[in-house]
């Protein structure tokens, strides 16, 4: 696994809705060549109808747009949405869509999970937070909390170049690594520095880059010396990432981690749960956010390595959906990232109590445990051996004899 690393990047994290669509609309707004953008949700609510409108105003003064919406995320997106933006000069594409099948969708696997922003090529956002209004405060009880990044500097050459390829070959991008960080740095020009982070931009498909993101996981996990903090919405990892976290802590590693304890997907926690007492046992100490639900992707180790992306650490992201990480070095961007998260523990956590006296577990859960185990561990293979098509990108247009000027339909549902 090969990657270029790039120093001298200015990296911002913005957490929640409040702090990251303000940012992007700025940055469209200020667009002058290209705006690209790739969500797997994008409602017509009002964030959607505010990316709309900032869209509409890039395309109309000359700025090309290119909108890349996942065909199961996104499925909804009404004709007046779309033709809006078509006929002002946008390109809007959807990823692998489908026919519904009695009013449901049912090409829940094997999708384009990515977020990501790229503006002029200079300017990208990277993160988990998808374009719905439950990624605000206001939005209530059901608001997500979750984390993304504005980065500048020459790693943004490296998410530039994705995207657009992206937008013609969905299967597959391949970026070309450095085999060492340093050299890449000396072929690196001075004036292309804007900031003290290191950066790789790290992609997981289901062709050449199909355990890329999880691996960042597993070195940084494997090198970790005083702490590994880590915040995933839906935690199902492999057995090797299982096993990786309970050895830190058996070295005096401080592991902890932050998991959902008010889930949008119940089945979510109840699968994390099977998993507590393994990794307790060897030292880990877990903590469910109870405020409301986590959608966060984020991890920390030993203030000096940190990750912000789309991808869980679930069979779902690590072995089937198209995901995006970046991955930094930079101490000042890792401590800032452990304190939010350190707040968010302290504020709204409950720490899962380890049982003094274990009870003596039933054949029912020794059996469940086993099988839990050993499908965790076997789960990459399998998920290769599932079935899989070439996915396809359709260009949308509004539907014919449909009026682009009915007002539209507001987006519903759940994301992940």
């Amino acid at each position: 696994m090969k990657r270029r690393w790039w120093a001298g990047n200015r990296v911002q994290l913005l957490e929640n809705g409040e702090a990251y669509f303000p940012a992007v609309f700025e940055a469209i707004g200020q667009a002058r060549r290209e705006v690209i953008i790739e969500t797997f949700i994008l409602f017509e609510d009002k964030v959607g109808q505010a990316l709309h409108e900032a869209l509409l105003a890039a395309a109309r003064r000359g700025v090309q747009v290119d909108l890349l919406v996942d065909g199961f995320g996104s499925a909804d997106l009404s004709n007046a949405f779309v033709g809006a933006l078509t006929e002002a000069g946008a390109r809007v594409r959807t990823f692998d869509p489908s026919v519904r099948i009695l009013g449901k969708r049912f090409n829940v696997l094997r999708r384009m999970h990515r977020k990501l922003v790229v503006v002029d090529g200079t300017l990208a956002f990277v993160g988990g937070i998808n374009f719905s209004a439950d990624h605000l405060g206001d939005f209530g009880p059901e608001a997500k909390q979750d984390y993304a990044v504005r980065v500048q500097g020459p790693v943004v050459r490296d998410i530039h170049r994705f995207a657009r390829t992206a937008l013609a070959t969905p299967a597959c991008v391949d970026l070309p690594g450095w085999p060492r960080a340093a050299w890449a740095r000396r072929r690196q020009s001075v004036q292309d520095a804007v900031g003290p982070a290191e950066a790789t931009f790290v992609q997981r498909d289901n062709l050449q880059h199909r355990s890329d993101i999880e691996r960042f996981y597993r070195m940084a996990i494997r090198r970790a010396r005083q702490q590994v903090l880590i915040a995933n919405a839906y935690f199902f990892p492999g057995y090797r990432l299982l096993r990786d976290l309970r050895r830190a802590a058996q070295r005096g590693v401080d592991v902890r981690l932050i998991l959902q304890g008010e889930p949008d997907v119940p089945l979510a926690r109840t699968a994390a749960s099977l998993l507590y007492e393994h990794l307790q046992r060897a030292g880990v100490r877990i903590y469910e956010y109870c405020e409301r639900p986590l959608h966060g992707k984020v991890a920390v180790v030993d203030d000096e390595w940190a990750t912000v992306g789309s991808s869980n650490l679930d069979p779902l992201s690590l072995s089937l959906n198209l995901e995006a990480n970046l991955v930094l070095r930079d101490r000042g961007f890792a401590q800032e990232l452990r304190g939010r998260l350190e707040h968010l523990i302290e504020r709204a956590c409950r720490e899962v109590p380890v049982p003094e006296f274990p009870p003596v577990p039933s054949w029912w859960t020794q059996l469940r445990g086993f099988v839990v185990f050993h499908f965790l561990r076997r789960f990459p293979v399998w998920a290769s051996r599932l079935p899989t098509h070439a996915p396809t990108l359709a260009l949308l247009r509004p539907r014919r004899g449909a009026d682009v000027h009915a007002g539209p339909a507001a987006g519903a549902g759940r994301g992940r």
